[in-house]
């Protein structure tokens, strides 16, 4: 009978100390990505592409592209362009310091239904080594649904 309590012990001894040992090591921080510097006006897009996926028709077609300035002068986005009239972007007002975040605002006209699309938005800036970058949206706009008049009976 000692001999059950005693290895009933040992076994929720070494349980007990193998899993304070995980916690200890899942506890630990993780190693944090760094931005890569850049000397001047940069510009680093967290996601050049956007996918829209498939939506209805009519929806509302507004994303932004998020970008965040990665290096040691104020960055100023001089101009975007869509490549079609369906595609209208919009840029920040204000230059971007080093650091901060901006948005390139996207809109893509959903009333264009029935076919997938792949459309591009060309940002001009002073960013050292990309004065022009060209962004991607894409996705699929189904077709409208009929409508349905109701009869006179």
């Amino acid at each position: 009978m000692k001999k059950i309590i005693l290895l009933a012990a040992l076994v929720a001894f070494g349980v007990t100390s193998a899993n304070a040992q995980a916690k200890k090591a899942a506890a630990k921080p993780a190693a944090k990505t760094e931005t890569p510097k850049v000397d001047g006006p940069g510009m680093l897009f967290e996601n050049e592409t956007i996918d829209y996926g498939t939506i209805p028709a009519n929806s509302d077609g507004k994303r932004e592209f998020v970008f965040v300035n990665n290096g040691t002068k104020p960055l100023i986005i001089e101009s975007t362009q869509g490549s079609c009239g369906c595609t209208v972007p919009s840029k920040p007002d204000k230059a971007i310091q080093p650091g901060e975040r901006g948005v390139i605002g996207v809109k893509y006209d959903t009333s264009r239904a029935g076919q997938p699309f792949t459309k591009t938005v060309t940002v001009k800036s002073n960013a050292v080594g990309q004065e022009t970058k060209v962004l991607t949206i894409k996705g699929n706009v189904l077709p409208a649904e009929p409508k349905v008049e109701p009869t006179k009976s």
